[in-house]
């Protein structure tokens, strides 16, 4: 699936607010102890076991604060790497290299965790035609990073916010009046601010896809919180008329199960809100 959020405008604006943050007026530590022209070299040292994601990204905040920093690439995005291994070796400014550092780390400890846990549930479902999404439920202005780690991970990234797709959830369908004037509703709206969105309606029963069904003008209905037998169910129901995801309770033991029924995809909000960091650092050379 394509990745529209990973433009160059995107990726520069989310690394320059991020170095804002952390820089401020000056990197006073590095300003005050290293020569301004020292040139060092640093390792990316792996001290986990798992898939490393972050590496492009790494690359790229290096290059924002110098563009003159070489970068000696060992493992790629994707790639499995055990405790004791080396992701990268920079070499340039030192004073450069040590501004960048934490920011490096702290995308690569975060999305190589995301990657990881992703390729685990991944492997969950392996066989079946499910493919695993990920959700909204993301660190807030982190979201960029982590759902390119889900993706790197081998899963499928959902909406990226509330502008890109049309998701109907239960308190949308509550608060206008029931499914049917929520679907006809969000259509008419569509068309009349020429909005070429996909809709997906959340529904809670049976008898709730029932009416989305009769309804029509959806692309994918969301199973929320559904037994695998009534998910079986919905997926006969639905007859390929329209996508199917299930969500909402989904674990590492129920998974399998879900996946059985046929479903098209399993959204797993811990992804991206449940996850361990890998450890990694970066040490100099000396």
């Amino acid at each position: 699936m394509a990745k529209p959020y990973l433009t160059e405008q995107n990726i520069r604006y989310f690394i320059k607010t991020a170095l804002s943050e952390d820089i401020g007026d000056g990197d006073h530590s590095s300003l005050g102890s290293i020569p301004k022209d020292q040139v060092s070299h640093a390792q990316l040292l792996i001290k986990d076991n798992g898939v490393l994601a972050g590496l492009t990204l790494a690359e790229r905040i290096f290059h924002y604060v110098d563009k003159s920093i070489e970068i000696d690439f060992k493992k790629k995005d994707g790639d499995f790497a055990y405790n004791g291994e080396v992701g990268l070796v920079v070499k340039g400014n030192a004073q450069a290299i040590l501004s960048a550092e934490r920011l490096v780390l702290n995308c690569m400890q975060r999305m190589s965790g995301i990657a990881t846990y992703t390729h685990k549930i991944c492997e969950l479902i392996k066989g079946h035609k499910a493919r695993l999404l990920d959700t909204r439920k993301t660190t807030p202005n982190f979201r960029l990073p982590e759902k390119w780690a889900v993706a790197i991970g081998g899963g499928v990234n959902h909406r990226f916010g509330l502008y890109d797709m049309v998701m109907l959830k239960d308190n949308h369908v509550d608060y206008a009046g029931g499914i049917n004037p929520a679907i006809i509703s969000t259509v008419e709206y569509l068309k009349a601010n020429n909005l070429d969105l996909k809709i997906e309606v959340e529904v809670r029963n049976l008898a709730e896809l029932e009416e989305v069904i009769e309804t029509g003008h959806v692309h994918r209905v969301m199973l929320d919180n559904m037994l695998p037998s009534d998910i079986r169910e919905a997926v006969h129901m639905v007859r390929g008329r329209m996508e199917t995801e299930a969500s909402g309770g989904i674990t590492e033991k129920n998974i399998g199960d879900i996946a059985e029924t046929g479903v098209d995809y399993i959204s797993v909000g811990a992804l991206t809100h449940s996850y361990k960091s890998l450890d990694i650092s970066l040490k100099a050379i000396k």
